[in-house]
């Protein structure tokens, strides 16, 4: 019996482990996809690698499933992090989701001077993160941070930690990770209107930050962030 629907839970997994289903979890699995006792799913912790479970009980408001076997062992991604400038709702969204798909191991949105957006809501971002994480196979859930001033965030960045800055005053230059090297990175991706004069010369100043170029053509924020991942991936990441 083969099995299709991925669940990220909060609990330890191994053989013959019971897990309970939370009441959204229950609703999705015997309200909306119409599983039953029996029905196989994949679980998954971030901590435990990837199980086929067995579906022990299924109620209105609850259930459980057995742990049969790992499917899939834990993978964490690399160790890169995503610091980008939130923009309308459902492009914060697409970003969230597809760093999850492309690996990351942390999710900053950050407040700059020319952000649209003054609040986020982290809890929806993080179930974002999840529901990413369930349909893309990934077993690492990352952590979404909540928002917090660009300045704030560079007064306290750990150096060891290279940032690289998708520059848009760079586009049309070459684009190239060249001479960089593996490690703790964090990839960072301004607001629609770009990064402020002061915010600029700061970025410029630091020795940890550096800049690339995404190409000839100007890049929606959104677009960005995928094309640096991708390009960070491929030179230092883990689809070489």
């Amino acid at each position: 019996m083969t099995a299709k629907i991925r669940l990220c839970v909060d609990h330890p997994l191994g053989t013959g482990q019971s897990v309970a289903l939370t009441e959204a979890q229950a609703h999705y699995l015997f309200g909306v996809m119409r599983l039953g006792a029996e029905a196989r799913i994949l679980l998954f912790n971030g901590r435990d690698g990837e199980w086929l479970a067995r579906i022990a009980v299924a109620g209105k408001r609850g259930g459980s499933a057995e742990c049969l076997e790992q499917t899939a062992p834990q993978r964490m991604p690399p160790d890169l992090w995503l610091v980008f400038a939130p923009i309308k709702k459902a492009r914060t969204d697409f970003i969230v989701e597809k760093a999850v798909e492309l690996g990351v191991a942390r999710i900053l949105p950050v407040q700059t001077e020319f952000t649209n957006a003054e609040r986020i809501r982290q809890d929806r971002l993080q179930s974002h993160a999840v529901e990413a994480a369930e349909q893309c196979g990934a077993t690492h859930v990352p952590v979404v941070e909540d928002l917090t001033a660009l300045e704030k965030l560079l007064a306290r960045w750990d150096a060891g930690r290279r940032i690289l800055w998708a520059d848009e005053a760079r586009v049309g230059a070459a684009t190239t990770l060249a001479g960089a090297e593996p490690g703790p990175w964090a990839i960072l991706i301004g607001p629609e209107g770009g990064f402020s004069p002061s915010e600029r010369r700061r970025l410029a100043a630091l020795p940890f930050v550096a800049p690339v170029s995404l190409g000839p053509r100007i890049l929606r924020a959104d677009t960005a962030a995928c094309a640096a991942l991708t390009l960070w991936q491929a030179s230092l990441g883990d689809w070489r």
